[in-house]
């Protein structure tokens, strides 16, 4: 499935964020949270509403889980280079997940249900996870221009799996690892990524 370009990545993460901010005024003002009442909120149809969110446990969770991302100059300011970019990116997300770990887990908790129920089941109609990485992978990518499109899609795949909660979670719970070691292992998949679709990296100095 080839990625969405950077344009259309941003207009999504504007829908997403607006039926977000939807349900939270809802939930503020003592109203249910559900999809169709977020949709008309955010002055968004129905029908696109329920292709972010099939399941109002999945908005309720999400909108709960209310966490300020920085930007993506602020992440990567200090990054030398594309490779230091999608470093910083990744390990940025894995430790936004550390901090957070509680919250990210009952968000993936109610996510993973919702994708199970009748409206999700069999359709992928649950929410895209992890939409805020994929975004700035491929504007990363996008910068530098000197990367072919497939090896792009083929990047922000590989890269977007191996950080995040998702990560943080395989990590802790199945190799049981340490925050640190864990921040480790996403830095050694990034190498490890990069190698095979950027080619290595040029020796220091």
């Amino acid at each position: 499935m080839t990625a969405d370009s950077p344009a259309r990545a941003a207009q999504k993460a504007r829908t997403r964020k607006a039926l977000l901010a939807a349900a939270r005024a809802l939930v503020a003002r003592g109203e249910e949270a559900t999809v169709t009442a977020a949709a008309a909120e955010a002055g968004i149809s129905k029908a696109t509403a329920y292709r972010y969110f099939s399941d109002p446990a999945a908005l309720a969770a999400e909108a709960g889980l209310d966490v300020a991302v920085a930007s993506y100059e602020e992440i990567t300011a200090r990054a030398p280079d594309l490779r230091g970019r999608l470093a910083a990116i990744s390990v940025y997300f894995y430790e936004l997940a550390c901090d957070h770990e509680p919250a990210f887990r009952r968000f993936l908790a109610r996510n993973l249900d919702a994708s199970v129920s009748p409206a999700g089941a069999g359709a992928r109609a649950h929410v895209r996870r992890g939409a805020r990485r994929v975004a700035m992978y491929e504007r990363a990518l996008a910068e530098d221009g000197t990367v072919p499109r497939p090896t792009r899609d083929r990047l922000v795949r590989e890269l977007a799996m191996a950080t995040g909660a998702e990560a943080m979670i395989a990590l802790f719970d199945i190799a049981g690892a340490s925050r640190e070691e864990g921040r480790e292992a996403v830095l050694g998949v990034v190498e490890a990524v990069c190698d095979r679709r950027l080619g290595p990296s040029p020796p220091p100095g």
